[in-house]
């Protein structure tokens, strides 16, 4: 019997280790706030980011990032990378000179982006956008560039509500 109880225990104490190290340093949740990610992610919507990811890894364009900031964190998608040119005309986004598709982006949300640039990307940090351009707060208006280190995952996948299960890709 007591053998039986130091098995269990040990077996509840590596169990706790494995969470904390796993929610620690490899993934965490997060919760959507308004609508700037729509229609990709709605308000209230929790997502699983993966932490460990950029550890390996740098920022892609397209990829859905969590941003550490020191009021609140926020989602957003990495539209620039570090040493490029991003300029908006007519609705069209351009990244050093060249016009780019934003597969992502239902039409509508194209046409409410607004023209804006040319700015240049700093080395080491990144220009992110919300879905929803029209009422985003980003790169553009209020978050300015973001540093490298000031992303701390990519969303990977859409938990609750549970009838929304999802990649967040």
């Amino acid at each position: 019997m007591k053998k039986e109880i130091w098995e269990w225990t040990k077996a509840i104490i590596i169990a706790v280790i494995l969470a904390f190290f796993l929610r620690t340093y490899v993934f965490a949740t997060s919760i959507v706030e308004g609508t700037s990610m729509d229609p990709t992610l709605h308000n209230g919507e929790r997502v699983i980011f993966n932490k460990a990811i950029y550890l390996l890894d740098e920022p892609e364009r397209g990829d859905i990032v969590i941003i550490q900031h020191p009021n609140k964190n926020y989602v957003k998608r990495v539209i620039g990378l570090p040493n490029e040119t991003i300029q908006v005309i007519d609705n069209v986004l351009y990244i050093n000179g060249k016009p780019t598709e934003q597969p992502y982006l239902p039409e509508q949300q194209k046409l409410e982006t607004g023209d804006f640039g040319p700015v240049e990307i700093p080395t080491g940090e990144y220009f992110v956008m919300g879905d929803n351009r029209d009422i985003s707060k980003d790169s553009r208006n209020g978050l300015g560039f973001i540093e490298e280190d000031d992303i701390i995952g990519r969303s990977e996948i859409i938990i609750y509500p549970f009838d929304n299960i999802s990649l967040t890709r």
